[in-house]
């Protein structure tokens, strides 16, 4: 779900249900436009070369003046626009922090009028659109389970290496290819989208590579250890146990990154630190090409309830 891509050329959009607490109480924001005289979701189209993932982030801050960091996806809506065309677009939760709004220079301008802070009920009642209300009724039922607010466990396979027929060193020394290079810089963005502030990876240098471009993004010093490394987990001394606990103890959101034999226990370890039912899903969600990555969305309040939601991204590189 990382880019525009497929589905009969269809035209690709992301956005979010944005949402605060006002005394205790959720309050949704809403965009009133001004060419379309309709009240809707901040959304917009995918600008070339663009994920998903940043072009809500992007969109959500251009419509409202709100940076966020997103939350757990919410739905994804269908419909055919005036030209005959299928629309696609892709929303998440996003929580607008009270910092975030203090910040925000929005102004009525040429595409929105107004953007304005409604209750649930008002919200349903002045959506213009009925895909609209299914979004609404996707957040909905978080705040009924209690797992509105989430924090994101980031599990990243590292980006192309150098092939060990090619390398005459040890494994573990091997580079990043140019190719590789290009994926750990073009996963920046997807990355800050879910607001990563820790970077725990394998010591091994195509991993450490990988998120070298990251790291000097956010100004974070990764913590490198054995414990994720594929030398560690063939000679069975590999323990993402132990990160795995630590991240999930932490509430912070961070990215892990290591090696596809690796990345199946790593997964193993979110869910029994969380008290997750085991299943396919875990699978599919540790099976990533190189530069990919998929995002465990946790709750903030209650890492034990579970993984909420689980969504991967493929590199666009």
């Amino acid at each position: 779900m990382s880019s525009a891509r497929g589905e009969n050329h269809a035209v690709y959009a992301a956005g979010g249900l944005v949402w605060r607490l006002v005394d205790g109480k959720v309050r949704v924001l809403l965009i009133h436009r001004t060419k379309y005289r309709d009240v809707t979701l901040p959304k917009g189209k995918v600008d070339p070369g663009e994920t998903l993932a940043e072009t809500a982030v992007r969109e959500i801050f251009e419509e409202t003046g709100i940076r966020v960091r997103l939350g757990v996806p919410v739905g994804v809506s269908r419909y055919r626009m005036a030209n005959g065309k299928q629309k696609i677009v892709h929303y998440w939760a996003a929580e607008a922090r009270p910092a975030a709004i203090r910040d925000s220079a929005f102004v009525p301008n040429r595409e929105i009028a107004a953007i304005e802070w409604m209750t649930l009920r008002k919200a349903r009642e002045r959506l213009s659109y009925p895909v609209d209300v299914e979004i609404l009724d996707a957040f909905e039922q978080l705040l009924a389970d209690g797992v509105q607010r989430t924090v994101p466990l980031i599990v990243l396979r590292h980006a192309k290496a150098t092939a060990r027929s090619d390398w005459e060193g040890s494994d573990a020394s091997r580079p990043l290819t140019p190719r590789g290079q290009a994926q750990a810089e073009s996963i920046v963005g997807p990355l800050r989208a879910f607001g990563v502030r820790r970077i725990v990876t394998s010591d091994a240098v195509r991993c450490v590579q990988t998120v070298a471009p990251l790291a000097r993004a956010i100004g974070r010093t990764p913590v490198e250890t054995p414990l994720l490394s594929q030398d560690a987990w063939e000679e069975g001394l590999s323990d993402p146990r132990s990160v795995v606990g630590k991240r999930v103890r932490s509430g912070k959101p961070a990215v892990l990154c290591s090696h596809g034999p690796v990345l199946p226990d790593i997964l193993r370890e979110v869910a029994l630190a969380t008290g997750t039912l085991h299943g396919s899903y875990l699978s599919s969600a540790s099976a990533l090409d190189v530069a990919a990555f998929s995002v465990v969305h946790l709750s903030a309040g209650n890492p034990g309830s579970g993984i909420i939601s689980i969504e991967t991204h493929d590199p666009r590189v």
